[in-house]
């Protein structure tokens, strides 16, 4: 009579939670170790996000800065004809600019021929001061980003009325310091209110020395015949070449040649290379301080991996195999990066937020930033605990148990 035969023997397998439960061991019975472990790859992250997160934010102040200088501004201005007369700029010229489908803003200003300023009419007729006097939209001071010092903008009511605003050197050559009822200057030999005073605009440096009339009151009061000298523009910022190559045929399709446009702003040059430098400083940043990160992982491990000989030995030889001890100490590394990774990310995000504060910029950390150095921590991290949880695998249990 033959004995039974005996069941095969298959090596328990581990559960995802029991990979959990196993590769924590080294971090709850170290703390100590693993806290220190874990804030070191939590510097290394959170310098990444900290530079990323500042330069990006450095970055959003001067796209603020350089939108506020009028990246997208373009102006359109007569020339001159064939004869090299002073050449015009039509009437409908603003209406048929608004229609190019980039373009989101359009305002003008005309310059009234032969209008004088004077503080009084007691002031001679030689002392000119070379103050401009122009018609101007409603919708200009919004469209060259101007700001007032005093009073009010033009509206719908004042710009048919002897009411004027008046650019900031103009108020120094006239010594108006206040705006108000009383406060009035000789434009064309009449009287008209200053219902308003700019600050400089850098923009249209040609407005500080101006008196800006309603375009209607300029029309009935000074015999303005209705030609804009300056329009001004303000298009889509990636389609501002485009717009500029078609504003001189829009402006007077009959004499394209006798109109002037300026070209793009050096700034929107100087904020794409502004762009392109910063991203290249970011990637190389990074790929610094995530190797620093995986150089710390792969020490930890190793040491880790010399230190717990004996209780390799002793899984080994109550039945855990090569792979489950793998296993046990990459799921140790993957978790101590984890850890560093999601302390130096909420650390970098601090950090930026406080330099931002403290610099009054915006606070900017891309989503990608966090995401990235995360996972990449992760990646890293295993990459760095792997050649240990090999040679921890590779330990047979006499020899781990032998080892003092």
């Amino acid at each position: 009579m033959t004995a039974p035969a005996l069941p095969r023997l298959h090596p328990a397998r581990m559960r995802p939670r029991d990979v959990l439960r196993v590769g924590g061991v080294g971090l709850r019975t170290r703390p100590v170790r693993a806290f220190l472990s874990a804030l070191g790859i939590a510097i290394g992250i959170a310098a990444m996000i900290a530079v990323v997160g500042i330069s990006s934010s450095s970055r959003a102040e001067l796209d603020r800065t350089l939108a506020a200088l009028g990246t997208n501004l373009l102006t359109v201005t007569p020339g001159r004809t064939m004869f090299g007369a002073d050449a015009q700029l039509p009437m409908e010229s603003v209406a048929m600019i608004a229609r190019i489908a980039p373009v989101e803003q359009v305002s003008a200003v005309g310059k009234v021929d032969g209008a004088k300023v004077y503080r009084s009419d007691r002031i001679p007729a030689a002392q000119t001061n070379g103050l401009g006097v122009y018609a101007a939209r409603l919708d200009l001071m919004d469209t060259v980003g101007a700001k007032l010092r005093a009073g009010t903008w033009l509206n719908e009511a004042t710009e048919r009325y002897p009411a004027v605003v008046i650019g900031a050197d103009t108020a120094t050559r006239l010594g108006i310091g206040a705006v108000g009822p009383d406060t009035q200057i000789m434009v064309g030999g009449q009287r008209f209110t200053v219902v308003g005073v700019l600050e400089p605009v850098p923009l249209a440096p040609e407005l500080d020395a101006a008196v800006l009339v309603g375009w209607p009151a300029a029309a009935d009061r000074l015999a303005f015949d209705g030609h804009p000298t300056i329009v001004y523009t303000r298009s889509v910022e990636s389609a501002v070449t485009a717009v500029q190559g078609v504003l001189a045929a829009t402006a007077n399709p009959e004499a394209p040649n006798e109109v002037d446009v300026s070209r793009p702003s050096d700034a929107l040059q100087a904020k794409q290379a502004a762009n392109q430098a910063f991203t290249g400083l970011l990637l190389g940043l990074g790929a610094v301080a995530l190797l620093v990160g995986g150089v710390g992982v792969a020490n930890t491990m190793v040491i880790s991996v010399l230190e717990r000989r004996a209780e390799i030995g002793l899984r080994r030889s109550l039945g855990a195999t090569r792979g489950q001890v793998r296993l046990q100490f990459l799921a140790e590394s993957l978790l101590l990066s984890a850890l560093g990774g999601v302390g130096g990310v909420l650390l970098g995000i601090a950090v930026t937020s406080a330099y931002s504060a403290y610099q009054g910029w915006p606070t900017v950390v891309p989503a990608w930033a966090m995401l990235g150095g995360l996972g990449a921590t992760l990646v890293i991290g295993g990459l760095a605990g792997l050649y240990p949880a090999i040679r921890a695998s590779r330990l047979s249990p006499t020899e781990a148990l032998a080892t003092p």
